[in-house]
């Protein structure tokens, strides 16, 4: 079976390198009505227990619609940030280029970080996702996370209640 028109080639992932930050930026400025900062994205990439990785595919930035990352030739068309904390993934962050969406980038780039984060010891995956933010809540739900809790008022920026959400990621490969 082929791609749907307009949608990207086969996926490959990688962690986000410095020279990847105006991309990545441009990306979560087009998701997120209140968005990241720079620093705290940059900040992401010095922490031992975080992970910022990248999907991304073989293309001009006209093939695909987004700008380029570090690496020539390579269109980065989302991210997730996540944390492994002990036993747990703590998912902080998805979001995808508006030319990529709806196109599965970010059930890889959720089933590329589960998939690290179980090879390294992780057996839950958690998240906390807007209550409005149903398109989000529903790709969790699909990819088998469950409602365990709210969070009122958990964002500051307007007070709305956050979802939090767990996934078991079983024990890791041997």
């Amino acid at each position: 079976m082929g791609a749907a028109p307009g949608a990207p080639g086969p996926l490959a992932f990688r962690r986000m390198r410095e020279g990847d930050l105006a991309r990545v930026m441009e990306i979560e400025r087009s998701a997120f009505a209140h968005p990241w900062s720079e620093e705290l994205v940059r900040r992401e990439l010095s922490h031992e227990f975080s992970t910022v990785l990248l999907a991304t595919a073989d293309g001009e930035p006209a093939d695909l619609g987004g700008g380029t990352g570090a690496v020539p030739g390579e269109a980065i068309l989302g991210f997730v940030v996540a944390w492994l904390v002990h036993d747990e993934l703590h998912v902080l962050n998805v979001a995808v280029a508006p030319e990529a969406r709806r196109h599965g980038v970010a059930r890889a780039l959720l089933d590329e970080a589960e998939g690290r984060g179980r090879a390294q010891g992780a057996r839950v995956a958690m998240l906390e996702v807007r209550r409005s933010n149903a398109p989000a809540v529903g790709l969790y739900r699909a990819r088998g996370y469950r409602d365990v809790a709210v969070r009122p008022h958990y964002y500051a920026e307007d007070g709305e209640d956050a979802l939090v959400m767990d996934k078991e990621l079983g024990a890791p490969s041997p």
